[in-house]
């Protein structure tokens, strides 16, 4: 009996990308040479939202979370000696999608690239942006335009590529539970596809449909997990002939890639995080029918910072080991006709189909942002109060906690630190950058993008001309946001306490004794300073707060400090707390404290939150701070009474 061939494995990706191009040039090529077979970019926050990295917003936040791309001479270097006619490069850009594609196009042709043999992702996707990851910066139906924009120039132009990666991994992240990981990802799909329907001929529509592709999560629930890939696969099938009409069936594949869950990544016991990683990819893996088309792993110590070189090659070498160790890839699908299986994926759809049917109600995704925004808020609330009660275990976390100390943290070196230079030498780089250009043809330029903004051109071939011409990431976002304005998206925290009493009376009766003391309820801002849009730890914290009686002031991701600084003026709040996750605290949180000086607030109480390494959280303590926590510090209630103890105690200091 002769043996079938063995299926090709999946790309093998890292999410790479930081400090500088040149830094993050020298990586990918390191990263290529080990055995990588794609490269997936991760911008910077200013490169994500539109400004350059010079903007008043940009302080701290320059080469921390990815890449800073300012310019044509950005992508150059980013992509030195890289012949992009050969590489597979996913780009994880969404509000500045087309600007990011165009610069790549623009070096593409430098190289003397075939543009139509270009293959890649931009993940284009603003829907989940406005519920999860904060990176967005025009209204919905602005961002949707510019969306369908891309797609439809690149039917026309790279038919390879795929203009669309809906993005449910954030979704995930932000607390979606299996069914609405599900329904909100193709809620988004459908108010694309149903946007570009105009934008195509209909002969081209289908081939459209098929290069939609998804990008997801994959949590340590794997079976459940599993079976959503698989639940994925058959609703995706089944909307695209039914709604859209594709008979091919190769167009009416899901087509996805994964990286697993980083949010189940302890900084407790972190060399656990291995295991996790494994396991999270096995939900991806496993199943031939639901196998992902590409596949990037965090590395282990992310919850404690950025990761080493080395720590990017363990992620990688434990995804060739699955792939040519094992022998995985010789079989059909191993769950084919399991009956617990069949049931769970049933279940999955089943309730997927009911959320979509509550979306499509409202009109689809656009509409239904805010109904959404509060439902995931709502699940992450629920999520977190399992694991504060034990009822959900995360071992080393809530259970089995007493470890010995980990050799793999020990000693200096134990996670990477940025550059402290790249953020002065990128400025200087883009200044001089400025100096050189013809400034008269990047002016006529952006009035060319200014025009196709107004008159509903497609943006793409004004923004290719701009990046040619030496116009910035900043200039483009300038335009982009004086045609469409700007947006704040809802945070999901009801003003209305939520149901969920169970152990909070104790901190509901401390909040009440301390706002008789203080003669009014206790006044709780809760701020986001910088780019940083991952809002999740801010929106539980600000609705655990609403809970225990304090009255919340919250109004999302984005503020400079002077803002944050002003409204708790204007509050005349108790107690400030601040969340940054991106790596930017010191230079932002500096800069509020002195602030909250000079406007003679310097005895109000400030909290942070964040991904802190314990020397810079005794730098924050240094500056004033009162209080410091991380993800280690998952009891929230605990932290609520910290609060009530910190203002009450300033109460009593105030007589």
């Amino acid at each position: 009996m002769t043996q079938k061939p063995k299926e090709q494995p999946w790309l093998f990706r890292t999410y790479a990308g930081h400090s500088t191009a040149r830094a993050s040039n020298a990586l990918y090529r390191t990263n290529l040479s080990k055995g990588q077979t794609g490269l997936s970019v991760a911008f910077d926050l200013p490169t994500q939202t539109g400004y350059d990295s010079d903007h008043e917003l940009s302080r701290g936040e320059v080469g921390k979370v990815g890449v800073p791309v300012a310019h044509l001479g950005d992508m150059r270097t980013l992509f030195d000696q890289i012949p992009l006619e050969q590489m597979n490069t996913s780009m994880t850009i969404n509000a500045t999608a087309p600007w990011l594609l165009a610069l790549y196009i623009a070096v593409a042709e430098e190289q003397g690239a075939d543009i139509s043999a270009l293959q890649g992702t931009v993940q284009n996707d603003i829907i989940k942006e406005y519920l999860s990851r904060g990176t967005y910066i025009c209204p919905p139906k602005p961002s949707l335009r510019m969306i369908t924009d891309v797609a439809a120039y690149t039917q026309k132009h790279l038919p390879k590529w795929n203009p669309m990666n809906v993005c449910s991994y954030h979704l995930q992240e932000a607390g979606a539970t299996p069914e609405q990981e599900l329904a909100f990802a193709l809620a988004t799909a459908c108010a694309v596809l149903d946007d570009l329907k105009g934008k195509v001929p209909a002969e081209d529509f289908p081939n459209m449909v098929g290069r939609i592709s998804f990008f997801v999560n994959a949590g340590i629930r794997f079976v459940t997990e599993m079976c959503k890939m698989r639940a994925f696969v058959d609703l995706w099938d089944e909307i695209c002939e039914t709604r859209y009409g594709v008979t091919d069936p190769k167009y009416r594949r899901f087509r996805y890639g994964v990286q697993v869950n980083s949010l189940g990544l302890t900084e407790q016991q972190p060399e656990n995080n291995v295991y996790r990683i494994l396991i999270e990819m096995l939900a991806v893996t496993l199943s031939k029918k639901a196998r992902a088309r590409a596949v990037q792993l965090p590395a282990w110590n992310e919850a404690l910072g950025l990761p080493r070189p080395w720590d990017q090659q363990w992620s990688l070498r434990m995804q060739q080991i699955l792939a040519y160790e094992t022998d995985l890839l010789e079989y059909d699908d191993l769950f084919d006709g399991n009956p617990a299986v069949d049931r769970k994926v049933a279940e999955l759809k089943d309730g997927a189909r009911q959320e979509l049917a509550t979306i499509d109600a409202m009109g689809g995704a656009v509409a239904a942002i805010e109904y959404m925004k509060g439902r995931l808020v709502e699940s992450n609330s629920e999520r977190l109060a399992k694991i504060e009660t034990k009822e959900t275990t995360v071992v080393g976390v809530n259970r089995w906690t007493e470890a010995a100390p980990s050799p793999l943290t020990a000693g200096d070196g134990a996670i990477m630190v940025a550059d402290a230079d790249a953020e002065r030498d990128q400025i200087e780089r883009l200044q001089q950058w400025r100096t050189t250009r013809d400034e008269a043809k990047v002016k006529a330029a952006l009035e060319s993008l200014r025009q196709a903004c107004a008159t509903g051109q497609n943006v793409m071939p004004a923004s290719i001309a701009a990046a040619k011409a030496g116009a910035t990431t900043g200039e483009w976002g300038a335009v982009v946001r004086a045609a469409f304005g700007e947006y704040r998206a809802p945070t999901g925290v009801s003003r209305n306490p939520s149901n969920r009493t169970e152990g909070l009376e104790p901190i509901r009766d401390a909040v009440a004794q301390v706002s008789t003391k203080l003669g009014k309820p206790l006044k709780f801002l809760v701020g986001k300073p910088g780019l940083d849009g991952h809002s999740n730890g801010a929106e539980q914290i600000a609705a655990r707060a609403r809970d225990c009686g304090m009255d919340i002031h919250y109004e999302g991701i984005r503020l400079t400090p002077a803002e944050i600084v002003a409204a708790a003026a204007e509050q005349k709040a108790h107690v400030v707390g601040l969340s940054i996750l991106s790596g930017s605290h010191i230079p932002l949180i500096s800069e509020t404290m002195d602030r909250m000086r000079a406007a003679g607030l310097g005895d109000i109480p400030v909290v942070v939150g964040g991904i802190i390494p314990e020397e810079d959280a005794t730098r924050l303590r240094a500056m004033g701070v009162a209080a410091v926590y991380t993800p280690k510090d998952f009891e929230l209630n605990r932290i609520m009474m910290d609060i009530v103890g910190l203002v009450d105690r300033q109460s009593v200091a105030a007589e």
